[in-house]
Formats: C-alpha cells, sequence, structure tokens
C-alpha cells in the first residue's frame, strides 16, 4: 500500500510541476545546451553563469558610433550610446538602461560587499553590476560586460 501511495504523489508531483518556461522566470527561456549553441564559451560564463571578462578586452569600450546596445542572449534593445560614457574602469559603461530593458537583483558573492546586479529583463542574460558613482543625471554607473551585448549602430 505504501508503495502504491508513494507512486500516486510521484505522479501528481510530475503532473503539476510548471513548464520549464514558468520555472526560469523570463520571458525567453532556453535549455543549457540551447543557450550554449547559442553562445561562445566565453559570452556563455559571462551571460548564464554571471561571471566577468577581463578589463579592458572588449571593442565596446572604443565604440563612439550612435546607436543601441543589445543583450546578447535575445536582441532586446537594453542601452543607448547616448547614455555611454568612459568611466576608466576597463568595461564599457552607461549611466542609465532604456525603459523596462533591465531587472537587477542584490548580488552577495563577496562577504563584505552587496552588489546590484543587472541582467536582461526579457532572458535573465547576466550584463554586470550598477553602483552608485556615475555621472548626472543619474549617478549611476552601469558597469557592464562588454560579451553579453551587441552594438547595432544607428541608421
Amino acid at each position: 500500500m505504501q508503495r502504491r501511495a508513494f507512486l500516486l504523489a510521484t505522479g501528481a508531483a510530475l503532473v503539476a510541476r510548471p513548464s520549464y518556461a514558468e520555472e526560469c522566470g523570463f520571458e525567453i527561456c532556453r535549455t543549457e545546451a540551447e543557450w550554449r549553441e547559442l553562445l561562445s564559451e566565453n559570452e556563455y560564463m559571462v551571460l548564464r553563469e554571471e561571471e566577468t571578462e577581463r578589463p579592458n578586452t572588449s571593442p565596446l569600450n572604443e565604440e563612439k558610433r550612435m546607436g543601441t546596445y543589445h543583450c546578447r542572449g535575445c536582441e532586446l534593445p537594453v542601452y543607448s550610446a547616448d547614455a555611454k560614457y568612459d568611466s576608466g574602469t576597463g568595461w564599457p559603461s552607461f549611466y542609465e538602461s532604456l525603459p523596462s530593458a533591465i531587472g537587477t537583483k542584490e548580488d552577495r558573492k563577496f562577504v563584505f560587499q552587496v552588489r546590484t546586479e543587472v541582467h536582461c529583463r526579457r532572458c535573465g542574460g547576466h550584463f554586470g553590476h550598477i553602483f552608485d558613482d556615475g555621472p548626472q543625471p543619474t549617478g549611476e554607473r552601469h558597469c557592464l560586460n562588454g560579451l553579453s551585448l551587441i552594438f547595432v549602430p544607428a541608421a
């Protein structure tokens, strides 16, 4: 009798289990295999495992044209070139994102520091962190990994 109850409970749990899309919590959800097919190894490490690229390695640091920066994971427009500035940190920096483009969460990976992690609101791809030492009008520095972005020049 116990075995039957166990099997029935297990079967009910599997039926009631949310779909993968519901589990991921974002509008665009992909399996690990799908992400790995879409991204290079370094892009995957940054976007999906929240790693940080080495400073001064992104060609986007030198990008000066007008245009828009899109999420590499889902191509959502996330930052305008108008908000980009040289923070001197070695990573592309912006003082604000486009409206409704990003999400944030608390990052406690460092023992004595709480940071604000920034990610794509549509696919959850990790961009970098937001600090309170940026220029006006926001006073914020969105310190981003160039590997997480695609630059699209203005037409």
